[in-house]
């Protein structure tokens, strides 16, 4: 699968959720480090309480939580940087 320019969307995407994981891992680590605990500042959102579906036999649960910070933000500028070099 082939975006613009020939290049592969696999890789972006790859690339993105790298640059997420490792900037929200950042910030997680840096929010104990006064002089750089502005880098874990974000917002959560999504849903606060599960959904919970009981079919009787079957129990689903529902849930999902996005955390974006200033790290995760950074992060993503740079694994977008990085691919287009690539």
């Amino acid at each position: 699968m082939k975006g613009a320019g020939g290049k592969n969307s696999w890789a972006l995407f790859l690339l993105l959720l790298t640059g997420i994981v490792l900037g929200g891992f950042i910030g997680m680590l840096a929010e104990g480090v006064p002089a750089l605990s502005w880098l874990g500042y974000g917002q959560t959102f999504g849903l606060d309480t599960p959904i919970v579906v009981n079919l009787g036999l079957l129990v689903i649960t529902f849930g999902l939580t996005i955390k974006i910070t200033i790290a995760s933000i950074i992060g993503v500028v740079i694994a977008i940087i990085i691919y287009r070099f690539l």
